[in-house]
Formats: C-alpha cells, sequence, structure tokens
C-alpha cells in the first residue's frame, strides 16, 4: 500500500502547519506528509517565529492558517543538558505548547496534534509504561522539568476538549534515533553520542570510550521514520484527547545497546562505565497495544537495521557535520 492509499484524501486539501518541521523528527514527517499527497505545509523558523513569544504564536498562525497543526517543537537534549539547563527546558517547552493549544483553540484550528514525551512517565512506573499510569509519581529527576512542561499539553489537551469541543490529541514517543539525529556531543541522546564517541575514538587510535552511568538502565527506542507514520495514523484516525503511547515494543540495555554500537563501528577499544554520572530513568518500556488497536499503528523497522543505518549515514555525513560545529 502507498503512503498516498493510507492516508486516502485526508491531507490532500488540509492546510498543515508542522512546528519543528526543520527537525530530526520533522523531516520524516514532512517527507511523509507529500508522499501521501498534501500540498500546503507550512514549517514556522524559529529566526521568523518565536514559539515561546506570544506575538511569535499570533503570527505564525495568521501566516500559516492551518487547519491541521503537528506539534513537534522542542527545547531538548540528553541527560547532560537537561541537568545544565533544567529552567530553559521547563519554561520554552510549557510556553510553546501552552500558548500554542491556546490560540489554535481561539483561531478556529480544526485539529491540534501534541507530542509529549516519555520523560513524562513517573520514575518508577511499572514495565511496561501504561497511559494510564502517566500520573503515578513525580519523572526522573534529571529530565522532570522537561518531561512536566510536555505533560501541561496533555492537562490542555483534556480540558480543552471538554470545555471547548477543541480536537487535540496527545501521543507519547518513546526516545528516537535515525538518521539525521543530533550528534552534537553537548546535546545529544545516548545513540547518537556513542556512534560519534566510537567513531571518533577509532579514528584517533584511542583504546577507551567513556560511557555515563553502570550501564544497567533500559531504554526502547524507536526509527524516526516509524514515529512519523504513527504521528500521521493518530492524526488521521484519533480524535480523543487520551494519550497514547508510540513505541517499538523492544527493551534494551544502556550495556548492550553500547556493546552493539561497539561492533557495528568496528571499534576495537573498551567502554569505561562512568558511575559518578547518572543513570536516569531506570528503566522504560512502553505498553503499545493503544496504538495499534486505536489507529493502526505498529513500529515496522527492526532494532539493528535501524541502527546499522543510522551509523552508516553519521559516517557519510560526519565530516560536514564536524565542519559546521566549527563555524558555529
Amino acid at each position: 500500500m502507498s503512503e498516498r492509499q493510507k492516508g486516502g484524501d485526508f491531507w490532500v486539501e488540509r492546510r498543515v502547519c508542522v512546528t519543528g518541521g526543520a527537525g530530526f523528527l520533522g523531516s520524516y514527517v514532512l517527507e511523509k506528509l507529500q508522499e501521501r499527497g498534501a500540498k500546503d505545509i507550512f514549517v514556522p523558523h524559529i529566526e521568523d517565529y518565536d514559539l515561546v513569544q506570544p506575538v511569535g504564536v499570533k503570527r505564525m498562525l495568521a501566516d500559516a492558517r492551518p487547519d491541521i497543526i503537528i506539534h513537534l517543537a522542542a527545547n531538548v537534549g540528553g541527560i547532560g543538558a537537561n541537568r545544565a539547563r533544567p529552567a530553559e527546558f521547563f519554561y520554552d517547552n510549557l510556553m510553546m505548547g501552552t500558548q500554542l493549544i491556546h490560540e489554535s483553540w481561539k483561531a478556529g484550528v480544526a485539529k491540534f496534534v501534541a507530542i509529549g514525551t516519555v520523560c513524562a512517565y513517573p520514575k518508577f512506573t511499572p514495565i511496561p509504561f501504561r497511559e494510564k499510569d502517566l500520573w503515578n509519581g513525580y519523572p526522573e529527576e534529571t529530565n522532570a522539568p522537561y518531561g512536566l512542561a510536555k505533560k501541561m499539553m496533555l492537562v490542555q489537551s483534556q480540558t480543552y476538549r471538554q470545555q471547548y469541543g477543541f480536537n487535540s490529541i496527545f501521543l507519547i514517543p518513546v526516545n528516537l534515533y535515525g538518521p539525521r539525529d543530533n550528534f552534537n556531543l553537548e546535546t545529544s541522546h545516548v545513540i547518537p553520542a556513542l556512534i560519534r564517541k566510537c567513531l571518533e575514538a577509532q579514528e584517533r587510535g584511542e583504546r577507551e570510550v567513556v560511557v555515563w552511568g553502570d550501564g544497567t538502565p533500559t531504554r526502547e527506542f524507536l526509527f524516526a521514520g516509524n514515529a512519523a507514520e504513527g504521528i500521521l495514523l493518530g492524526a488521521e484516525r484519533y480524535d480523543v484527547s487520551e494519550p497514547v503511547n508510540l513505541g517499538s515494543g523492544q527493551e534494551i540495555s544502556i550495556k548492550a545497546l553500547a556493546e552493539l554500537i561497539v561492533r557495528f563501528t568496528d571499534f576495537e577499544g573498551q567502554l569505561v562505565w562512568d558511575t559518578t554520572k547518572p543513570n536516569g530513568q531506570p528503566r522504560r518500556a512502553l505498553d503499545i497495544s493503544r496504538a495499534e488497536e486505536l489507529f493502526g499503528f505498529r513500529a515496522q523497522m527492526p532494532f539493528e537495521e535501524g541502527l546499522r543505518h543510522t551509523i552508516e549515514w553519521y559516517r557519510e555525513h560526519r565530516r560536514n557535520m564536524r565542519s559546521e560545529e566549527k563555524v558555529r
């Protein structure tokens, strides 16, 4: 079945605004929208529209005049970035989400697709994470400001539907990975960071790569192209404000992940675990049954295959990416 057949004519006559469309996940969402026949796609760039500021949100809505908003934009990073800038992560993400939903309702936007985060789940959520457990405790401390800011979109989605009949949905993707990810070591997540560390150590003839924590935490990863598919299926078929997980259903320890990356990058040295650094949340693995039941989403990319694609892409692009970092 083609992408166009999957979406039918849902996107053909609709004006779509994708915040964060210039980013990692956004690039995949844009590709899939175009494959589905969307012709009128508006991508606001931060240089033109500061969505943390009310004036930027209002001007964007006036310029885009969207029927549907897919809100991907976020100030985001790994554990180190979250520890260094918790106030920024809280404020920026809270203000973007709150104002976008409110002004979208006022402007008569037909549907708002809010993208949450797995960081919103309580630190000790039973495995697998079920949507009903979202409120059963405080998130893991290093990610809590970011996770709670994003979770406020769920509250707003539900209350605006209840009081105003505003059609918004809230999707919770697990950790994403894939080609085009952020490989900047200051802000990247675990997969791109480890890929870069192993390849650069190999290039310099170094015998060790340092990894944060002790390797025992587990994570679940979703290929970004699969996440984009889940988001569009939700936009097309789901019209309820109850949260829905988007994941792959495969849990892996950080230790096993690091060993896979060592093998796939042909790094011949050793992993050194820096236990003075935080582990983050002890385990992450989602119950992904609701997404399949409610709008037919199931991840297709096998993890090892997706990991190989990501490493291959970075091998091809890393010289250009490092040159850009130096310019900045």
